[in-house]
């Protein structure tokens, strides 16, 4: 698993396999957010597993990430933050779908676009929000989410 982590509170990387996940609850991590089209989570049997949630997308600018996907992720993800946990937004390689999952949960949680990009890219060098189809997407939901919405 490849992965960095971007704030006290949100991780970005690759899918994590099942030995990955005492990782992840050792580093607080109570969402996995999984962003993979065709990967479905796998099964967490620990008896503290942690909470999946599964936003199919596809990495194409042909098939942009569907809003209403990273509202219900940024709604979920805040939730868990609200209450002392942490967030693992992931895709196939950490660059794009997770990248955006995550500028969006930044920009319900204050910032501004570009900084939430800014900020992804300085912790987490591989990732390219600004390819267009990824950028767009961000800069969509900035304008989609209501001011100050912590639901």
């Amino acid at each position: 698993m490849d992965y960095s982590q971007i704030t006290d509170d949100l991780f970005i990387g690759t899918m994590p396999m099942p030995e990955d996940y005492d990782h992840l609850r050792e580093l607080g991590v109570r969402l996995v957010i999984n962003m993979r089209f065709t990967s479905r989570p796998h099964p967490d049997l620990h008896p503290e597993a942690l909470n999946f949630l599964w936003l199919r997308t596809i990495d194409s600018p042909f098939f942009l990430i569907p809003l209403y996907k990273l509202i219900k992720g940024t709604h979920t993800a805040l939730e868990i933050i609200q209450n002392g946990g942490k967030v693992y937004s992931h895709c196939a390689k950490g660059r794009h779908r997770s990248v955006a999952m995550g500028a969006a949960i930044l920009i319900a949680q204050g910032h501004t676009p570009d900084a939430a990009m800014r900020l992804i890219k300085q912790q987490r060098p591989i990732s390219d929000p600004d390819i267009f189809y990824i950028r767009g997407r961000i800069f969509q939901f900035s304008r989609k989410w209501p001011a100050g919405s912590m639901k």
